[in-house]
């Protein structure tokens, strides 16, 4: 099983870092606006803060027009309106700027690097709720890592890399500890600690990592469950609250995550009240349902450009035949009900950020769900495993499943030289 793996975290180095060089300098959502995290950092040895003048919307819509031509990134480095970020994917990159002098390639290669993080707890999560079943595992690890949307945010300059990386790892613990095993309270502490120090999207484990910690089996009863529940809430707020402490210090109470004065800065950043009004509740959410599921796939640059309908039938038939193997099937049979109910309540938890996002700003983009990338990935994986079981001809072929979903990578590339470098290349 490990040579199969290395060869899905090989494959997937090899289209991320072919995403890295290749797409088109700023093409990746909101990456100036990292980037620019990062360069303050290293240029000044201070952390920023978000205030007027981060977020100039018409020079945003001029520079999307003109696919970030390079005439008009004289004002680059004015566009800050991520400055508000937590900190931890920021001074892990830092170091990077500062060997390759700021380097944009680079900076996303260690992006892309820290991505094999995700794929690799990918991989630990399916292989901790269904033993037993590597190709499930490998399967999951696959479809994770060559879903185009997915690489082409690893591959960027965006938080959500570490961010992913921390929701896996956070999982996979949380579903050992709640079966009994190795990691203490402590552990998810300190895990979704370094997640409250990374990005808000990562805030939904906080609950997935309780729920773990207050059904874990507990031979002194209620009172060992309230001892492990005072440890790891004292230790992920302990870490998360120096971060909140330092925002309530500089934007106010009770300003801990910086959103307000995000939300003060931001201004002609289209509101979803005032699209609602535009076109309607109907179409509003017909829009937003599309564009959800098409971003979740592949939706380059700023959202500008989506890729074909036959590649999002593709994954679409590969999802639904994985589902559909797994409700009729029985695939799931020799997994652990704790394990599910842990995956599941990440994904509905994940769906309710998205809702969340898009009460104020209109935010359709799939990637705020990725979170339950690895359970749904999990799910039909095991679906269409189980679909392989009942074919003679492949019965015996477990590793038929990785391989098939390996093929992705190829499309990835297919999109990457074909689609996105074309039409993003100012």
């Amino acid at each position: 099983m490990l040579p199969s793996l290395l060869a899905i975290l090989a494959l997937y180095l090899f289209v991320a870092m072919n995403y890295a060089v290749a797409t088109p300098p700023w093409q990746a959502p909101d990456e100036p606006a990292h980037y620019n995290v990062i360069r303050q950092l290293a240029e000044t040895g201070a952390y920023p803060l978000i205030e007027g003048g981060d977020w100039d919307q018409a020079y945003l819509e001029q520079l999307k027009a003109a696919r970030f031509a390079p005439n008009l990134l004289a004002r680059l480095n004015a566009v800050q309106f991520e400055d508000h970020q937590p900190p931890l994917y920021y001074l892990l990159l830092t170091p990077v700027y500062n060997v390759f002098g700021g380097n944009l390639v680079a900076l996303r290669s260690a992006s892309a690097v820290i991505g094999l993080f995700v794929v690799l707890a990918a991989f630990a999560v399916a292989g901790c709720a269904m033993p037993g079943r590597p190709a499930v595992a490998l399967g999951t690890a696959a479809l994770v890592a060559f879903i185009p949307q997915h690489v082409h945010i690893l591959a960027s300059v965006n938080n959500d890399a570490l961010a992913w990386a921390l929701v896996g790892w956070i999982l996979w613990a949380s579903l050992i500890h709640a079966a009994g095993g190795r990691f203490p309270a402590w552990v998810l502490g300190l895990l979704v600690g370094l997640a409250l120090l990374t990005k808000t999207t990562g805030y939904l484990m906080a609950g997935v990592a309780l729920l773990a910690v207050v059904i874990r089996p507990s031979p002194h009863g209620m009172r060992g469950r309230l001892t492990a529940v005072s440890v790891y809430l004292a230790v992920a707020l302990g870490i998360g609250g120096v971060w909140w402490l330092r925002n309530v210090s500089v934007y106010g109470f009770p300003d801990f995550l910086g959103l307000a004065a995000h939300d003060r800065v931001v201004v002609g950043q289209l509101r979803t009240a005032e699209l609602i009004a535009e076109i309607g509740a109907d179409t509003y959410l017909k829009t937003a349902f599309e564009t959800a599921i098409t971003s979740f796939i592949g939706q380059f640059g700023w959202m500008a450009l989506p890729i074909q309908t036959w590649a999002l039938v593709i994954y679409g038939a590969v999802a639904g035949l994985g589902l559909i193997g797994a409700a009729s099937l029985r695939a799931l049979r020799h997994s652990t009900p704790r394990s599910w109910l842990l995956m599941g309540v990440t994904g509905g938890l994940a769906l309710l950020m998205l809702v969340y996002y898009n009460t104020q700003f209109v935010q359709f983009q799939g990637r705020y769900v990725y979170p339950l990338l690895i359970p749904l990935a999990a799910l039909v994986c095991a679906g269409l495993d189980a679909i392989r079981q009942q074919l003679p001809v492949v019965k015996r072929i477990p590793v038929l499943l990785p391989a098939a979903l390996c093929a992705f990578a190829g499309l990835d590339l297919w999109l990457l030289t074909r689609v996105l470098v074309p039409n993003l290349t100012p």
